[in-house]
């Protein structure tokens, strides 16, 4: 089947596909996804800034909104000499309490892993329960259920990342960096180039 102008392209004034199984797509139908494939990947810095502002207001009972929170554990990494990819994390670590409040660090991890080491990526995932260490126990868990990964080759690393820039970060007081200083970094480490195929 070939590609032709589609009824919804009227509306978005772009070529579409036009099969309607996945077993009929052609080569130009390929050819036409992969082109907006290619543009939209590109935008993905954009759409995670816009997602990362969502928490502007968004207390959750702390005394600093989640944006704030974000942007001083960032200001903090980046004071301290961490490096572009670290500082990105650092400033992205809770992006998925709005769609992941049940495993934000699972969320924040996939959304980086095509950007980032495994180190990283391993610290994101898992720095909630390492974040649980200073409160667990005030909610009737196991303070210790980080220990659980104290052979695992990460722990160290992502252990110092709470302790020196997630667990600080609730000081109205700090003289946060504004987000726009962080855009430059978050598009030049979300450019990397990543395969189609998945």
């Amino acid at each position: 089947m070939n590609a032709k102008t589609s009824p919804n392209a009227q509306h978005t004034g772009e070529r579409q596909a036009t099969f309607t199984r996945f077993d009929e797509c052609s080569k130009q139908d390929a050819e036409i996804i992969l082109e907006n494939y290619t543009q939209f990947a590109q935008e993905i810095p954009t759409r995670v800034l816009d997602h990362l502002r969502l928490l502007d207001g968004d207390f959750g009972g702390f005394n600093v909104d989640r944006l704030q929170h974000s942007l001083q554990t960032a200001t903090r990494a980046l004071r301290d000499g961490r490096d572009e990819e670290y500082v990105v994390c650092a400033l992205l670590h809770d992006i998925g309490d709005t769609l992941g409040t049940y495993d934000h660090g699972g969320l924040a991890a996939a959304i980086l892993k095509p950007f980032i080491s495994e180190a990283n990526h391993w610290m994101l995932q898992n720095h909630p329960i390492f974040q649980g260490y200073y409160y667990f126990e005030h909610l009737g868990g196991n303070k210790d259920a980080r220990e659980k990964f104290a052979d695992h080759p990460h722990y160290e690393h992502t252990k110092e990342f709470v302790e020196l820039y997630d667990m600080p970060a609730f000081d109205a007081d700090y003289d946060s960096l504004p987000l726009e200083h962080f855009e430059p970094l978050v598009r030049r480490v979300m450019s990397k180039n990543v395969e189609v195929a998945g």
